[in-house]
Formats: C-alpha cells, sequence, structure tokens
C-alpha cells in the first residue's frame, strides 16, 4: 500500500529589492571590465597611488604592454566607470572615480564592513 507525503514548502520566498535592468547592466560592465588581470593590475597600482593620478606611461612599463593595449584597457575601466581620466599636456593620467567601489558594494547589497544588508 503506497503511503501519500505531505509537501512542505523547500524555502521561505525571497525578499528584498531586485535590481533594476539598469543597475544589472551597471555591475556587468563592472564585472567585465574586472575580468581581466590587466584590468584588475591597473586598478592595484591605482589603489596604491591613494588617488594620486598616474601616468598611462606607468602602465605600459609595469604591465609589459604597448601602449595601445593599455589604452583599450584604460578604456574598459573609464567606460565601466572605475576611473577617470585627466589630461595633462600629451600625456594621460587616471585615477580611480571617487565612490565607485562604494557604488558598487550598494548595487550588490554589501554593507561597507562586507557584509550582506537584509531586507527591512
Amino acid at each position: 500500500m503506497a503511503t501519500e507525503l505531505t509537501l512542505a514548502s523547500c524555502c521561505a520566498p525571497l525578499s528584498g529589492p531586485a535590481l533594476t535592468d539598469d543597475q544589472a547592466g551597471d555591475l556587468e560592465r563592472v564585472f567585465k571590465a574586472l575580468a581581466d588581470r590587466h584590468r584588475v593590475k591597473i586598478l592595484n597600482t591605482l589603489i596604491a597611488a591613494g588617488g594620486e593620478a598616474v601616468c598611462v606611461c606607468e602602465f605600459t612599463d609595469s604591465l609589459g604592454l604597448k601602449q595601445p593595449t593599455v589604452s583599450y584597457h584604460l578604456k574598459q575601466l573609464s567606460d565601466a566607470g572605475l576611473i577617470e581620466r585627466e589630461k595633462r599636456g600629451t600625456f594621460a593620467y587616471f585615477r580611480l572615480t571617487p565612490g565607485a567601489f562604494e557604488d558598487v558594494a550598494a548595487l550588490l547589497g554589501v554593507s561597507a564592513k562586507g557584509t550582506a544588508r537584509t531586507a527591512a
């Protein structure tokens, strides 16, 4: 004789704010920009610079890449909103965009201390 089992709910429904399509697109651009080791190294150099602008020539030497390739990587980071460009004479200087990583953390629902925020 077959016994009938009662179905139990496997989990509580998710709650909390969902990302809009625009917010998801912004995060997608950031993650695509971070999906390259050269761009991660560029960001690491800019973080180490402590807010000071870094000349594009510094990246060509440290990464061992040609200037057009470095410029491509810098453009990807700029388009993602992570860095800013400043022209000084014939050279371009770059720095982190103020608040860029805080914006990413907020979209991910992570507090400044690195823990996930719960919906109220």
